[in-house]
């Protein structure tokens, strides 16, 4: 090869190479601009169950990760939001329903979560358990809906999920949530938190008024617990199902309040 034709070759390189690192740098310039919004989705569910606030949340030019959790240990789903949060080119809003509050409440201690969101979700203290948090309240109807496998795993019977956790859902919505819903390790309700960040991060609490799940009076107690700023909706526990663009307002309005 002739040497003109290697300078070519090299320079043309040269350009390509660098209309990819400016291509790469682009998006993370401007992904800084507001905070990402990571979800962690709870038990019985998964990334798809928040497929209707997602595209409300991305309409306003957010960046939206829906975490999804292995359900297979506290420390196992705190990670996985961890790994979610460190991908994020800036601050984040997490967000956390039902069991998801629990892993929010220890992953969100990072530095980059400048915000905390519970949708329905536990918001436990440092040295609790999620189970413990519910023994001064009477069982949730829907309890007496989960299954355990030979292994220890829990989940929702087709009745439990239909009547309990989206009562508020048409039945062929709920049939798909039955096939898809993710059971979580039994056990992994019973190991403590380490660290509580709603101490250290503002918080929005959406408590849902007609939940079967985590008893109403208990989430109102744990919004007050935590100084969470508080809405409520007249809901199953899946207001991100039945109500979505509440949901994505109180998620809105932490990222507006976000610093």
């Amino acid at each position: 090869m002739k040497i003109a034709q290697r300078f070519k070759l090299a320079a043309a390189a040269s350009v390509i190479g660098l209309s990819f690192s400016t291509m790469a740098a682009t998006p993370a310039a401007q992904d800084t601009a507001k905070p990402s919004v990571v979800i962690v989705h709870g038990a019985f569910a998964d990334g798809s169950d928040w497929a209707k606030v997602i595209p409300l949340l991305q309409a306003k030019g957010l960046h939206v990760v829906a975490v999804q959790n292995p359900l297979t240990s506290l420390e196992d789903d705190v990670a996985a939001a961890k790994r979610a949060i460190d991908a994020q080119p800036g601050k984040v809003v997490l967000v956390g329903h039902s069991w998801g509050g629990s892993v929010i409440t220890e992953a969100g201690a990072d530095d980059k979560v400048s915000s905390l969101v519970y949708v329905a979700a536990f918001a436990p203290d440092a040295g609790q358990t999620s189970a413990e948090l519910g023994k001064d309240y009477p069982p949730a109807p829907g309890f007496a809906h989960i299954v355990a496998d030979k292994s220890g795993f829990l989940s929702l019977t087709k009745e439990g999920m239909s009547k309990h956790f989206a009562q508020d859902l048409p039945a062929a919505a709920t049939a798909v949530m039955t096939a898809t819903q993710g059971p979580i390790l039994g056990k992994s309700f019973e190991q403590k938190i380490s660290v509580a960040a709603w101490k250290t991060k503002p918080s929005w609490y959406l408590a849902t008024g007609a939940d079967h799940m985590i008893q109403p009076a208990l989430q109102l107690d744990m919004a007050k617990k935590i100084g969470a700023h508080l809405t409520r909706v007249n809901s199953s526990h899946v207001p991100q199902q039945s109500q979505p663009a509440k949901v994505a307002e109180v998620i809105l309005d932490a990222v507006r309040q976000s610093k």
